[in-house]
């Protein structure tokens, strides 16, 4: 049995029928890291400790343990807190940062049952500067940001699921670019206590898998209120797992206009080909318009985002400016002189577009685009366009990517699915049912280096 490649799910079912243990899985992962690591997807990753913590949980699950993640990999990105291990943010201004505590993501991964293999590679402070993280498609060409280290670490199947957070992107994108499912809740679904901020406005935890059925589980794992995190929603967490198993065709509405004219002709032509796919097999296609307050969306969400991040760097600025990226640092220092009434305004303006896309999505079970405008550049200097994502991170609309086939040039394209706001089930069904429609994305086209 090929141990790497099982999801998430696959691993459970496994385990609970013994058909292989904890131990062999993770010593499967970790030579595969070892064989991996021209892909630079880690930052740290301790053999000796990740085989301590499968035996552990191999006796737990030996002792009757139904823990919901009993034994599960998972990649952590380098901005969540873990306790008494680094969490540098990739950043030299991190570099000695150990914390005291986890985030309250890797808490309640760690309570589920679930192992931390290790810690992924992320751009600086979760912001543009490229990371060294190649995609394994083509090593050529970028594996997105922020969250490149995990995106890379599912794709090349070193770990079954991977934490991400997503401010403008990133998420969504290095999913996308490395042909899995990525998914970022609603805003305020899961917790950001212990997760180095970029903008409080704007951030969002979120996780990649190769299924949306592993994804599905880590939300109910990870979603509900948090008393560290004010903007948490309060009341009960549904079941998202209870309608993946034989979905309905959903109600589509898909968005063009802005998607489809900003998009390269490869990305074009595919997600028309992929909308006629679903209508052939049942979805109820509908074309809707985006409203005006969209125009603004994206040069209103810099701004917030720019000044939020200045709030958050000024004092490491003063002391260690150094020690700080190109990008970030000219980030913090554009965001310091942003006046109080432009910030202001991007706020208002804000409120608009969370309205107008409440209601938007409010007249389909999901609404479609295309995950990104192209393939993945093959430019290891850039992270890609966040412009067809960061309108919905800029919402709190919940959004999934789903592979969805190959450019001309071979590399991995999806479409974006977005609901309204909590509405992660139906969300979740709809991603389930194109996801069985289109077919799962073959492996890339890897080399081992032992």
């Amino acid at each position: 049995m090929d141990l790497h490649k099982l999801g998430t799910v696959e691993i459970l079912s496994g385990l609970r029928i013994r058909s292989f243990s904890v131990v062999e899985l993770v010593q499967t992962l970790l030579e595969r890291i070892s064989a991996l690591d021209y892909l630079q997807a880690w930052v740290c990753v301790d053999p000796e400790g990740v085989v301590e913590q499968a035996r552990q949980k191999q006796a737990e699950l030996d002792a009757g343990s139904s823990a919901p993640l009993i034994g599960v990999p998972t990649g952590v990105k380098d901005i969540f807190y873990t306790a008494g291990v680094p969490t540098t943010a990739c950043s030299k201004v991190y570099a000695d940062f150990v914390p005291k505590h986890d985030a309250t993501t890797v808490a309640r991964l760690q309570q589920a049952g679930g192992i931390m293999l290790g810690k992924t590679v992320t751009t600086e402070f979760a912001y543009r500067d490229p990371s060294p993280t190649r995609n394994p498609w083509n090593t050529d060409h970028t594996p997105g940001g922020s969250s490149s280290g995990s995106a890379a670490a599912v794709a090349a199947m070193m770990c079954p699921i991977a934490f991400g957070s997503q401010t403008r992107g990133s998420v969504l994108r290095p999913a996308s670019y490395n042909g899995i499912v990525g998914l970022k809740p609603t805003f305020g679904r899961v917790s950001r206590f212990g997760v180095v901020p970029l903008s409080w406005s704007f951030d969002h935890v979120g996780w990649m898998a190769r299924s949306v059925e592993d994804v599905a589980l880590m939300l109910q794992v990870m979603a509900g209120p948090d008393k560290n995190d004010p903007t948490t929603v309060q009341g009960e967490v549904p079941d998202y797992c209870v309608g993946l198993k034989n979905p309905d065709p959903p109600h589509v509405g898909v968005l063009e206009d802005y998607f489809l004219e900003n998009a390269d002709d490869d990305v074009r032509a595919h997600t028309q080909e992929v909308v006629e796919r679903l209508g052939r097999d049942g979805a109820r296609i509908e074309h809707l318009a985006l409203p005006e307050s969209f125009e603004r969306a994206m040069a209103d969400q810099l701004t917030i985002l720019t000044v939020e991040a200045a709030n958050f760097h000024e004092p490491l600025l003063k002391e260690k400016a150094d020690l700080y990226g190109p990008n970030i640092r000219e980030l913090v220092e554009t965001g310091l002189g942003i006046d109080a009434v432009t910030y202001s305004r991007a706020l208002e303006s804000r409120l608009q577009l969370i309205a107008d896309a409440e209601a938007l999505a409010k007249k389909a079970q999901v609404l479609l685009t295309p995950t990104t405008p192209t393939p993945a550049p093959g430019d290891l200097s850039v992270t890609g366009s966040a412009m067809f994502q960061g309108p919905w991170t800029s919402t709190g609309l919940p959004t999934v990517t789903v592979p969805s086939g190959l450019s001309q040039s071979g590399l991995p394209l999806g479409i974006q699915l977005i609901a309204a706001r909590l509405e992660e089930p139906r969300l979740l069904s709809a991603a389930r049912w194109c996801e069985q429609v289109l077919g799962r994305m073959p492996a890339p086209p890897l080399q081992s280096t032992n």
